[in-house]
């Protein structure tokens, strides 16, 4: 006897509907803070002259993390500007950055919910196993349907992919906090914001800071995915070489992609690590 099949895909396109007909001006709203947030951030890196913009990040470099970093920042840049991608990987940049402020953003306070709350951990676990598990592109089909094609869906997309670590790694920060300490502070009559402010997250930190690196990676895998849909960046250069089999092209635009993925990959590592010059 053949068993009926489950109508589970009309029953997303029926909720996708539903939220379309009734949310519309939310994702409208969406749409205008997220694409204002892109384009605030692409011409803040684009209004100055490439020089102007490596020597200025190569000075943060510096001040984060070693020599090494900033020299590696100024060479990897100047290649980026003369084989002639640096307004595409500034356009990436600014989508990536997007995508990692909200997903902290985001996370933070969901990974403290969860390190307060044994219920909510358990309720927000399964979720994270599915967000982690499913593939990539399967993001952009539901971003498309409600925010068009273009760089904002991307960052929908960037966000839904990357935030499990940030929401995973400062809850398990949070839990792992000495329990003798937790007690202390309960002792001398701190409050639980005081008690969260004041020695759960500072002592959760390098955790939570090992969450938004590997959110940040995350938000760069989906550069070249997002292409697909419009975003705009070197994504588009690798996606065209690969339709076209232009090896070359697509090696430049990996390569630049690489350069940006070291560069914020080493950032984020080091920003809570003593500066040794």
């Amino acid at each position: 006897m053949d068993i009926p099949k489950i109508p589970l895909g009309k029953a997303v396109e029926w909720l996708e509907h539903w939220l379309e007909l009734y949310f519309g001006p939310v994702f409208d709203l969406i749409l205008t803070v997220i694409g204002g947030m892109v384009q605030g951030i692409e011409t803040g890196l684009t209004i100055l002259p490439a020089l102007v913009v490596i020597v200025l990040i190569a000075a943060l470099s510096y001040w984060i993390g070693k020599w090494r970093l900033a020299l590696f920042a100024v060479v990897g840049l100047l290649l980026i500007d003369n084989l002639g991608l640096w307004g595409p990987t500034m356009q990436s940049l600014a989508l990536v950055l997007t995508a990692s402020i909200l997903a902290v953003v985001i996370g933070v306070p969901i990974g403290i919910l969860c390190a307060q709350s044994n219920n909510f951990k358990n309720i927000v676990t399964p979720i994270l196993d599915f967000m982690q598990t499913m593939p990539a592109f399967v993001y952009l089909l539901p971003a498309v349907s409600f925010f068009s094609l273009g760089v904002v869906p991307g960052v929908i997309a960037s966000i839904i992919f990357a935030i499990p670590p940030t929401i995973r790694l400062t809850n398990l920060g949070i839990r792992q906090v000495s329990e003798e300490l937790v007690e202390a502070a309960d002792a001398f009559g701190s409050t639980p914001w005081q008690k969260l402010i004041k020695l759960q997250l500072p002592l959760a930190m390098p955790t939570m800071m090992a969450g938004i690196n590997q959110t940040i990676m995350l938000s760069l895998s989906m550069v070249v995915i997002s292409s697909m849909i419009g975003s705009q960046g070197v994504g588009t250069y690798v996606y065209r070489a690969v339709s076209q089999a232009k090896t070359g092209a697509g090696f430049e635009a990996g390569i630049a992609i690489v350069i940006i993925a070291i560069l914020l990959d080493r950032m984020t590592q080091n920003l809570l690590k003593p500066k040794h010059k």
